[in-house]
């Protein structure tokens, strides 16, 4: 069984291919090549259940600007139920609590989402050098085994290139402890690449696009095996 998933796998890498539509005043990129039924038995397979949660504390904040796009991406390629948590939002409802008991509905409502997701996409504001307090603060929340093998794809935004490394360095140690499965490309964004909160750097939205391609697989194979 587990041999065909591979076969399978491959198939769909080699099926799938990104493509740049120009568009003024900048280029939308788009996956083709995929088809939402793609893999689906007899169009029954449920829609895979995909969590985002964005670090950003402002709003309208970049860090949300960067996960809508990925979610947009994905949703385009694959059918899904999607769901964005926005911590800014859960700030005043999660600083003061120091165990899970302690949290109110919106804030345990937030966590039973991520926790019952069949795929995450994470996006931290850099902060001093690493992910911000308020998102270790959520994820410290989220039950040791509740996120094990869940596909995560990861991203971040920084003020310059200087803090790339925060996908490699601090994002994945922490949701290795997780024993999740993060993905093999993460995306990192600057300030530079926003414009009214929106992206508009070419190459990032290439570099979205190929990562959500090489995550579309584990997307498929997560919603197959629940």
């Amino acid at each position: 069984m587990l041999r065909n998933k591979t076969v399978r796998v491959r198939a769909y890498v080699e099926l799938t291919t990104v493509q740049v539509q120009k568009k003024a005043p900048s280029q939308t990129v788009r996956i083709t090549g995929y088809h939402k039924d793609h893999f689906m038995k007899d169009n029954l397979t449920r829609p895979l259940h995909l969590v985002a949660v964005s670090g950003g504390m402002q709003r309208p904040s970049k860090a949300a600007a960067l996960t809508g796009h990925l979610l947009e991406l994905i949703v385009d390629a694959l059918q899904c139920e999607q769901h964005m948590i926005e911590l800014g939002l859960l700030a005043p409802q999660l600083a003061g609590a120091v165990s899970r008991s302690q949290l109110p509905d919106a804030a345990e409502r937030a966590l039973a989402a991520v926790e019952q997701a069949d795929a995450l996409v994470v996006t931290t504001p850099v902060y001093r050098g690493s992910y911000t307090g308020l998102f270790k603060h959520f994820f410290d929340f989220v039950h040791q085994d509740a996120l094990i093998d869940k596909p995560v794809l990861l991203a971040a935004v920084g003020g310059s290139e200087r803090h790339a490394l925060i996908i490699d360095h601090q994002l994945r140690p922490l949701f290795s402890f997780f024993q999740a499965r993060t993905l093999p490309l993460g995306v990192y964004a600057t300030d530079k690449d926003f414009v009214d909160y929106r992206l508009q750097d070419d190459a990032l939205m290439q570099r979205a696009a190929l990562a959500v391609k090489r995550a579309l697989p584990f997307f498929e194979l997560t919603r197959g095996a629940a």
